[in-house]
């Protein structure tokens, strides 16, 4: 390994964890992607090393690398992504056993998680916080509709129930809705049994609608989004999951003075803010499997299986 540069620590990785982004990656690696390119994006590990200019880490430390390298704080530049995503097609990722950042890169991980616990933060936490917290200036007593059980799903629902917001989750597996329940879902919908589950939200909310919408569906849930949404409510932009495709008829959003707001991860600023509210709520990250690194491979398929409640981690130092 090449001698560290002036501000750069190196990490020994404890955990990471995938998203499905990662699997994206994987599964659609273009020409432009780095011939044997490091995957995935979230890593926790321990400091082992500092360069000589490096003043606010030291040996011993536990840390998180963001999502961005280059998103301190501030407005969201293009250059984020193309330059800076870890684990891309041009950027390498984390799921190694060290890992070099800048010291303005990563962040001090909350004292009552575990590294396992603090590899699921990077993408999927940072993602809730940005459009819940950042973007929409979630209130107390807000209505909040989350669709699905996956990694950025149960940390939007943990972060809103902590803040005293009113959850709705949708999920094809009562088995998934009821856990939901036992972290503090206000109310479920089986969209499989209730497949007007937009219907369904705007008779709990007594026509009103949803305050917010975590859109984590893609182009087949975009209309009922939509229409489940209240005046001045917030779609937060997230997910892909029923892939790529024309969007619906967004003109209904000007009658309800409503917003659409992207969601690209977070910066650095938005990661140490999450990790605050994480330590005064004492949140504790949902993990639903766990793989030794040798066992890469299998992780990446059960992610693909769709069966999983939260973060899959595998474990890089044993």
């Amino acid at each position: 390994m090449s001698a560290l540069e002036d501000d750069q620590v190196l990490i020994q990785v404890g955990a990471v964890s995938l998203n499905y982004r990662d699997l994206l990656i994987l599964r659609n690696a273009g020409q432009d992607t780095v011939e044997g390119q490091i995957p995935l994006s979230d890593a926790a590990g321990t400091v082992i090393a500092i360069g000589s200019k490096v003043s606010r880490w030291q040996v011993g430390d536990r840390v998180a690398a963001n999502f961005f390298s280059n998103w301190l704080g501030g407005k969201y530049q293009a250059q984020h992504y193309l330059q800076g995503a870890l684990g891309g097609s041009q950027t390498a990722g984390v799921l190694a056993e060290h890992i070099v950042a800048n010291q303005d890169a990563i962040v001090a991980i909350p004292a009552h998680l575990t590294l396992q616990q603090a590899a699921t933060l990077p993408c999927a936490a940072v993602t809730a916080w940005h459009a819940l917290f950042e973007r929409g200036q979630l209130q107390a007593g807000e209505t909040v509709l989350i669709q699905g059980t996956g990694g950025v799903a149960l940390f939007a629902l943990q972060l809103a129930v902590a803040q005293g917001a009113k959850v709705i989750i949708t999920s094809s597996s009562d088995g998934k809705l009821a856990r939901a329940r036992t972290l503090g879902a206000w109310q479920t919908i089986n969209y499989r049994q209730q497949a007007d589950w937009d219907e369904v939200a705007l008779a709990l909310t007594d026509g009103a609608g949803v305050d917010h919408i975590l859109e984590l569906g893609g182009p087949d849930t975009y209309a009922r989004s939509i229409n489940a949404l209240a005046s001045g409510g917030h779609i937060h932009q997230i997910g892909v999951l029923t892939g790529f495709g024309p969007t619906p008829n967004l003109w209904p959003l000007q009658f309800k003075n409503a917003h659409i707001n992207g969601i690209l991860v977070g910066s650095v600023a938005h990661f140490n803010t999450l990790n605050a509210f994480l330590s005064q709520h004492q949140i504790t990250p949902v993990i639903d499997q766990e793989f030794a690194y040798e066992q890469a491979s299998a992780a990446f398929d059960y992610l693909a299986s769709a069966q999983h409640f939260g973060k899959i981690v595998i474990n890089v130092q044993s």
